[in-house]
């Protein structure tokens, strides 16, 4: 597991691209920005400039949170064509095989899981 608080999103692509080695390149790319919307995310809306960033490889299975410290849990909205903005969680969803939250003492996890190829 590798932990990271760092408001630097090419730090944390860095390193997630350096855990994922040998994977497809594709999975690494869709973990990259499921990875960076979460992030972005814990800015805009968690109240948090250095979000914490934990990346857990267990067998076969990648699994990326993104801890803030809003207790305001995220939620898929329903937005218009035209909108700029609220796509981010079904771009997460899209990406990964699942995602989530996970309530915390002092704010939130939003995670997602990806499955490696086998």
């Amino acid at each position: 597991m590798r932990n990271l608080n760092s408001p630097s999103l090419g730090l944390s692509r860095d390193t997630l691209r350096d855990a994922l080695d040998g994977w497809p390149p594709s999975l690494v790319a869709d973990a990259q920005l499921a990875l960076v919307e979460l992030i972005v995310n814990a800015w805009r809306h968690g109240d948090t400039p250095a979000p914490v960033v934990a990346i857990v490889l267990r067998d076969n299975t990648l699994r990326v949170g993104v801890s803030d410290r809003s207790t305001i849990l995220p939620e898929q909205r329903s937005h218009d064509l035209l909108s700029e903005s609220g796509r981010g969680l079904q771009l997460v969803a899209g990406l990964s095989h699942r995602w989530g939250v996970s309530p915390q003492e002092l704010g939130k996890t939003v995670w997602f899981e990806l499955d490696g190829a086998a």
